[in-house]
């Protein structure tokens, strides 16, 4: 049974954390498999994000992080920055979760097909992309060039480090990776994601952009791929608002005339732009 109906996805579902591991010192990422075979919900798709319910202390909106094709465990990648995401990093293998979802737009990844793409994350941005790239990887022959393109505050705030090596090792796509700041054990790349871009030079014609960060930096990110002359239409961003019910009702979500849960959180650039260039939006 696959919960579908507008009745049962707003009902958590208990799904229990098979695995959690530590990815920075205030991030984790959890396994999560249905507490009942039956209870299955439906895996998602890159972009996407499901309600994760910390029992006792309220729900919050998480990025699926894990791949969204074949079978396995759930995973989503978390920042312990709140009340319930504090909770959530807390859990230990074994307890049980609720989840409810999947919701949003995802990433246009079908629409892609054999174009080359520039993937742009900043800090834990990366982890709503990270299912494009197991998407990639799994159907390479699909695109053209790919390079990723991530920016973190530190060395140590490297989000899936060793995967992120793994992956230029495959030689299947370019992986830039820069910090904010660094001691003088770092011997990588130094300032912000937007300079990667002029390290990385692209073939405008055909190309698209896939952007996810905290807000100052895509908005830097799009002016930066959009002067170097690609189309807003071929560039796409994920906003991050606070989410509380993930289907359009509640308001939490709402900037301008967009409701985030609902009509995003992915969105073409050319829609959102004017709302991106706001300040303190």
């Amino acid at each position: 049974m696959t919960l579908t109906t507008k009745a049962e996805t707003l009902r958590p579902v208990p799904y229990v954390l098979r695995d959690k591991w530590q990815e920075t010192a205030d991030t984790w990422s959890m396994a999560l498999e249905p507490a009942e075979a039956w209870l299955q919900a439906d895996r998602g798709e890159p972009g996407q994000f499901n309600m994760l319910w910390a029992f006792g202390v309220g729900e919050s909106a998480i990025s699926i992080s894990g791949p969204t094709h074949g079978t396995g465990p759930l995973v989503h990648t978390i920042r312990a920055c709140g009340n319930v995401t504090r909770k959530l990093c807390a859990m230990k293998a074994g307890e049980v979760v609720g989840l409810r979802g999947p919701y949003g737009k995802p990433w246009p990844i079908e629409s892609l097909k054999g174009r080359d793409l520039i993937i742009m994350a900043g800090g834990i941005g990366l982890a709503p992309l990270r299912p494009v790239v197991y998407h990639i990887l799994a159907n390479r022959e699909d695109f053209g060039r790919v390079s990723l393109l991530y920016g973190a505050r530190r060395p140590e705030d490297i989000l899936f480090a060793n995967e992120l090596s793994g992956w230029r090792g495959r030689m299947e796509l370019d992986v830039l990776i820069t910090v904010d700041a660094a001691d003088s054990s770092w011997f990588g790349n130094v300032g912000t994601v937007t300079r990667l871009v002029r390290r990385n030079p692209f073939e405008v014609d055909g190309a698209a952009a896939l952007v996810c960060g905290p807000e100052i930096m895509m908005q830097y990110s799009a002016q930066t791929l959009l002067d170097a002359g690609m189309n807003q239409d071929s560039i796409w961003v994920s906003m991050e608002r606070n989410m509380k019910c993930g289907v359009g009702l509640c308001g939490h979500c709402q900037v301008g005339p967009e409701f985030v849960c609902k009509t995003g959180p992915v969105y073409p650039l050319e829609r959102i732009a004017n709302l991106l260039a706001t300040r303190e939006m």
